[in-house]
């Protein structure tokens, strides 16, 4: 028996996945270790529920997917709208360099996983579901390819597959960032810097209980335009920034739409949300280049979360467990391989492309957090190391940047790509 669930109704219980989602995340430290997102706490649970509600009576549930899809396509039109490009100035010669080190990485990750998917006897366009889709793109990516995979190529719970390998890619990303790092930090013969003797109690205090350097060091300052992803962080929005941002978001969803309907059926057909992601980053650069318009980035930023951790909570209602049966064992292996293979990229590649130096560590360490989970895992990655072994300004502000948009643009343009090769369809 299917049970028809409205807007309405599906909105209500996508809140309260999300509030399940922030107790369980504050009550299992395992969560909050692994930065999980709350949407994913609460919606795997869910998702366990409606698996026993299946197995037991039969139950399966429908969701209304008009508004999953309006949250999806805001979440990356987010995405675009907050990749200024005069961003790379600021990063320089280095950030540029590295750009190209991930994206060659997410070539090397699809491959794998295409490889992998065929020597086991799956079809190939999974192996991007266990690559780039879900471990550089990470959740949001997932269950936007989820239903493209579904509907045009034919695989079978893919949106469902999509999320469990985001997930486990969020933990291992947070694993292995640590150990890759200090690894390559030994072979720089850099020692942990010694305990601090000018801290208050205060200072002591927070220090025992967070990552976040509390250390007085001479003529250390923390660079004015170092960025960090806290979706938390509170932000000052009045009510005409929010209708400001809200025209940006429907321009977005807009030009989606229309270019959606023109580009059917030629060469440039393309899933709706990347032409929302390509409709943001249009929209922003020719406001503030051409018109000097004043982009309100808190704003932006408050949707795109918000949007995001609605359409993951719809999303993860919708999951089909009884679909992956026959896919954990050789999705599991598939997975086990992208982990070594992320380890090697970094300490062969990403370090020694980006000068083999201590910088270069912490971006190493980065690289696994975002290329195989997300961003806040690649800042949580980086503290832990400069906690311990001192600041790295370089990485602080170059993996932000890159973790943050510009990687979800090459991402989207790379599996483009592979997704008209011939031999996968």
């Amino acid at each position: 028996m299917e049970i028809e669930l409205n807007g309405y109704y599906t909105m209500i219980l996508a809140t309260l996945v999300l509030l399940l989602g922030r107790w369980l995340v504050v009550k299992i430290r395992f969560l909050s270790d692994f930065n999980i997102p709350e949407p994913v706490a609460g919606g795997l649970l869910a998702g366990i529920v409606v698996f026993a509600l299946n197995a037991l009576f039969g139950l399966t549930f429908k969701f209304q997917g008009q508004l999953q899809t309006a949250f999806m396509l805001m979440f990356f039109s987010s995405i675009g709208l907050s990749a200024d490009f005069s961003r790379l100035r600021a990063g320089g010669k280095p950030l540029v360099i590295f750009l190209f080190v991930v994206a060659a990485f997410i070539m090397v990750q699809n491959l794998v996983g295409v490889g992998m998917a065929a020597a086991l006897g799956l079809q190939p366009l999974i192996g991007l579901v266990t690559g780039s889709i879900t471990l550089t793109g990470g959740h949001g990516t997932a269950g936007a390819w989820g239903p493209v995979l579904e509907s045009r190529y034919g695989i079978s719970g893919a949106t469902t597959l999509g999320i469990a390998t985001a997930t486990f890619g969020l933990v291992a990303g947070g694993l292995i960032g640590g150990p890759v790092a200090k690894y390559l930090i030994r072979k720089l013969d850099r020692h942990k810097l010694p305990q601090p003797t000018r801290q208050t109690k205060v200072e002591a205090v927070a220090a025992s209980q967070s990552l976040y350097s509390t250390r007085h060091t001479e003529g250390d300052t923390a660079p004015d335009n170092a960025m960090f992803d806290k979706p938390d962080e509170i932000r000052l929005i009045t009510a005409s920034s929010t209708i400001e941002t809200l025209a940006l978001f429907a321009g977005c969803m807009a030009f989606a739409g229309v270019m959606t309907t023109v580009a059917k059926g030629t060469v440039f057909e393309l899933p709706t949300f990347v032409w929302a992601l390509g409709g943001g980053v249009i929209i922003r650069n020719v406001l503030t280049r051409f018109f000097k318009f004043d982009m309100f980035d808190r704003a932006i930023d408050v949707f795109g979360n918000a949007s995001l951790s609605l359409f993951l909570a719809m999303a993860l209602l919708s999951l089909r467990l009884w679909e992956l049966t026959s896919l954990a064992l050789p999705v599991m292996v598939i997975l086990a391989v992208q982990v070594c293979v992320m380890m090697a990229y970094a300490a062969l590649v990403t370090f020694k492309v980006m000068g083999s130096d201590y910088d270069a560590a912490v971006l190493a360490a980065g690289h696994c957090g975002f290329g195989m989970g997300a961003t806040p895992t690649a800042i949580a990655n980086m503290q832990a190391i400069t906690d311990r072994y001192g600041p790295s300004y370089k990485a602080f502000l170059i993996v932000p940047m890159v973790g943050a948009f510009f990687v979800d643009l090459v991402n989207a343009a790379i599996l483009q790509m592979f997704t008209q090769l011939p031999f996968l369809q």
